[in-house]
């Protein structure tokens, strides 16, 4: 895949993720469930989606990616909140939550495309 393509569809991917927080939020509040469990099965499907539409790998492989993605960005995000490094901009890290699970998220699928790609 070409860099600008993959320039493009992380682009989209970041929209997304911007965009998709708030309505993941508000359903989890309706549904009464831990909102972790909701954003992290949220962008689980995200990241369902984007894998079978932009990588088109095995059935298995964007699945297991897909999961492992979502839940490491996740928790990478919190734990980069719990630096408090943006307090003075952010003081209740709720925009650096969800810029830092995008930005995570990307990095871990690039870093995964550049895997397979030396792999074959």
């Amino acid at each position: 895949m070409k860099l600008q393509i993959r320039i493009l569809l992380y682009s989209i991917l970041f929209f997304l993720y911007l965009t998709t927080t708030p309505i993941l939020l508000t359903i989890g509040e309706k549904l009464k469930t831990d909102p972790y469990v909701t954003l992290g099965f949220g962008f689980a499907i995200l990241n369902l989606i984007y894998a079978f539409l932009a990588l088109k790998w095995t059935l298995l492989l964007n699945i297991i990616y897909s999961i492992a993605i979502a839940t490491l960005s996740l928790t990478l995000a919190l734990k980069f909140t719990n630096l408090h490094l943006l307090l003075n901009y952010d003081p209740y890290q709720v925009k650096t939550a969800i810029f830092a699970n995008a930005v995570f998220s990307i990095i871990l699928w690039e870093i995964v495309y550049q895997l397979k790609i030396r792999k074959s």
